[in-house]
């Protein structure tokens, strides 16, 4: 059925699946700490990877394949453990707004990574989006302004840089190592990344959390699984300004789950990133060159 749909419609529903999980995880950030999340993230998100992985014929895993998505899986669990920390100290909205500036910043890394030189707009873009994320960080009332909040918003910040550079990766390997699994390496790595520290660093969690561990784990990897999909079969940038359908997902959870109502700045900073990723992505098609007209055999 995923074949069906095309990458546009592949990257809402991943991005919905993945929102879902974002309330999840602040749900638990209430009795874990961010590295007992990101591990449990991984843990039952790999259980989950795994069963995609065998139900589509279990494809070969090379060694080549490890060593090329080890950088990936270190930047995924710095990203996971940045952003569920902000979670917990930040609104559900306003961490994923500030998360925004990642669409921004995927040109940047697909050009480090890729080659993919970002034009003068992507630059602009970028500029534009960050005073975007400063407005959205500011208005807090008093008694929310501290430290932690501070930590929070820049861990929030580090997710999004992280983030880029992974999804740059995504678009790397996805179309050559296939759905299945680019998944279950994505979840397998940053897993063994985390492990250490958790076990060292963090309580075990309830035994009443472990059901929401599994849901989050779930959505963790069919989320991913179906993004993986619509990367495979677009371009980084084309599927970036998708990523903004989970403010009105963010929006609405962090209301009926958190009686959390965003500041005005929140939306208005959103507005700002999300106006410059649409501008960005909308000069990149209108500037694309025209393929090549095709020659008809004989002639």
């Amino acid at each position: 059925m995923l074949q069906r749909l095309s990458p546009v419609a592949l990257a809402v529903i991943g991005t919905a699946l993945l929102c879902v999980m974002d309330a999840v995880i602040k749900q638990l950030s209430a009795t874990n700490s961010a590295l007992a999340i990101a591990f449990g993230r991984y843990v039952f998100g790999a259980a989950a990877a795994g069963a995609i992985w065998n139900a589509a014929g279990r494809p070969a895993i090379t060694l080549e394949m490890v060593r090329a998505h080890a950088v990936r899986g270190f930047l995924i669990a710095t990203s996971a453990f940045c952003f569920f920390y902000a979670l917990g100290v930040l609104e559900l909205v306003e961490a994923i707004t500030i998360g925004f500036l990642a669409p921004l910043l995927i040109p940047f890394a697909a050009w480090l990574v890729l080659g993919e030189k970002p034009r003068a707009t992507s630059v602009g873009a970028g500029i534009v989006g960050f005073i975007g994320a400063l407005v959205a960080a500011s208005g807090a009332p008093i008694e929310q302004q501290s430290p932690e909040r501070l930590t929070g918003i820049a861990a929030a910040l580090t997710a999004a840089v992280t983030y880029a550079f992974s999804v740059a990766l995504l678009r790397q390997r996805a179309d050559r190592d296939g759905a299945p699994v680019v998944g279950l390496m994505q979840t397998l790595l940053p897993m063994a990344i985390v492990a250490g520290p958790a076990v060292a660093l963090s309580p075990l969690p309830p035994v009443e959390d472990l059901g929401w561990f599994f849901v989050m784990g779930t959505l963790g990897a069919l989320g991913w699984y179906v993004l993986i999909k619509a990367y495979a079969r677009a371009e980084a940038q084309r599927l970036a300004p998708i990523e903004f359908t989970a403010l009105i997902w963010a929006s609405a959870f962090g209301f009926l789950f958190f009686d959390e109502v965003p500041r005005v700045q929140v939306y208005a900073g959103a507005a700002l990133i999300i106006a410059a990723c649409l501008f960005a992505a909308w000069e990149e098609q209108r500037t694309r060159p025209a393929p090549a007209p095709q020659t008809p055999i004989g002639d």
